[in-house]
């Protein structure tokens, strides 16, 4: 048996905790907040209850499976609804589309809008389909040590359909040209940190998990995803120590040893860091022991930030849906804004989620609770007078674009953006979403699991493989635990 300390509770430092403790190793998580999940905290105010990070729950099958290695099922820790319509899409005032959560309504609505488009929908899905199984079952999982984990016959004769050379701006192009359907297909990528022209049609799978796998909702919000993690794992045995930030790391002969926090320090045979990649190696390894230098970080092209408001709302507004995305007049405006000329945007679109429309419980009786979220470059100087701007815009392009009235009605308010992510999570840049995963960003190409020169350093998380996203991040806490559990067997 190790000793194992995780650095962070966010879902991969829980999935990476469990997964060695299930396999008998003593496990320590080390939190700086007061309470697990990272990204994905909650906090309540004024009767109101908010997630603070993740509101989308797509790719059932990774929670699934993840359970499942446990003997367990989702069911055992949380309540799940799909959500119909799974969201809504406003291309100007009055002019949406609900996505139906049925495969055959939304071929319907594809059809509906563009002649001919349903049946290449249908095609279009069976090809995401396939890289979705080839991807999450073959792909994710590899620790990316070398291009040998790779020379796979099953994913050497399935390279030529996965399109990882063709860009996903022209692959779905050559199936629809209807400006609707290219936003609706394109959206899900927005946060990946690249735009479709730079990134790989692989990336079609996300419209899998999307249309074919569901939006669905997790009971009293995705928090409760969070605490079937924590639950699952102290069950397991893990120990979690919260307000523990880590400042240093004790080193012998090639080995930490310790790991020093704000109040003590705790021994070490193995280290998993699921806290922010840069930070840790940057900011808390001596240089000696550092894989990168600052240049190789700077010049990492990123995932979004986001600016979001959290507002409560004394009355209930009638006609919005859990999920709406409203799109600008130059969706792809915002989109180089955010990657190819960073700046704060000059029109950008805008996320509206309302977890008050299918939970009670989050919101104070004939009244509502709203996420809205604007996707923004990282690295952005992130000013009051910029955040009560766009809180300005926000409102007013809501209020418009869906009908209602609102803004005299909030009674709570709280902004988080940029500097926030930074003073939280340490998040390199201020990012939200993690490393981008662009073509030259992929598997071996990411920042490796693997400290070069600690041979008891792994990290995992949104700045390693396989990359930003809560499903991600659960296989990335899996694939370092799999990986100590292996060195640990061959030291014995």
């Amino acid at each position: 048996m190790a000793k194992v300390i995780v650095i962070g509770a966010g879902f991969s430092g829980l999935s990476t905790a469990a997964t060695l403790a299930n396999n008998g190793h003593e496990v320590i998580v080390l939190e700086k907040h007061d309470m697990a999940g990272g990204r994905a905290r909650k906090f309540s105010e004024a009767g109101f209850t908010f997630d603070m990070g993740p509101s989308w729950y797509w790719m059932p099958d990774v929670f699934e499976q993840f359970f499942a290695s446990f003997g367990k099922q989702v069911s055992d820790f949380y309540t799940l609804k799909r959500l119909d319509p799974s969201y809504t899409i406003y291309f100007g005032p009055g002019d949406k589309v609900d996505l139906p959560a049925d495969e055959e309504a939304l071929i319907a609505l594809f059809e509906s809008i563009e002649k001919g488009s349903g049946p290449k929908l249908k095609k279009f899905l069976e090809e995401a389909a396939f890289k979705y199984e080839i991807g999450i079952k073959n792909l994710v999982f590899k620790p990316s040590k070398s291009l040998l984990e790779f020379a796979d016959w099953n994913i050497v004769k399935s390279a030529m359909k996965m399109h990882i050379l063709q860009s996903f701006h022209g692959y779905i192009r050559k199936y629809f040209t209807n400006p609707k359907l290219l936003r609706i297909l394109e959206f899900p990528i927005l946060f990946l940190g690249a735009t479709a022209q730079k990134t790989p049609a692989l990336y079609s799978l996300m419209n899998y998990g999307d249309m074919k796998l569901g939006t669905w909702y997790p009971e009293n919000g995705m928090y409760s995803v969070v605490e079937g993690f924590e639950k699952l794992a102290v069950s397991l045995g893990v120990q979690f120590h919260y307000k523990q930030e880590v400042k240093s790391f004790q080193i012998e002969k090639g080995k930490i040893t310790g790991v020093v926090t704000n109040t003590g320090s705790f021994e070490a045979d193995y280290v998993v860091a699921s806290a922010d990649y840069h930070h840790v190696e940057q900011h808390i390894l001596p240089k000696a022991y550092r894989t990168y230098d600052e240049k190789y970080w700077d010049s990492r092209t990123m995932s979004p930030s986001s600016l979001i408001y959290y507002l409560g709302v004394n009355k209930k507004l009638n006609g919005i849906q859990h999920h709406t995305l409203i799109f600008n007049n130059d969706f792809e405006k915002h989109a180089e804004q955010i990657y190819e000329n960073p700046q704060w945007p000059e029109n950008p679109s805008v996320y509206l989620s309302c977890t008050s429309q299918s939970d009670h419980s989050v919101a104070p009786e004939g009244m509502e609770n709203l996420f809205i979220l604007i996707p923004v470059a990282p690295g952005l100087d992130d000013t009051d007078e910029i955040r009560q701007q766009y809180f300005d815009f926000s409102i007013a392009r809501i209020e418009e674009t869906l009908g209602i009235q609102f803004k005299d009605h909030i009674v709570y308010n709280r902004i988080y953006s940029n500097r926030d992510f930074l003073a939280d999570y340490h998040a390199y840049k201020g990012n939200a979403y993690g490393l981008a995963n662009t073509l030259r960003q992929t598997a071996i190409l990411k920042p490796s699991m693997f400290n070069k020169k600690l041979s008891n350093l792994l990290y995992t998380g949104q700045l390693t493989i396989p990359g930003p996203g809560v499903p991600p991040a659960i296989i990335s806490g899996q694939v370092a635990a799999r990986e100590i559990i292996k060195k640990h067997q061959q030291s014995l």
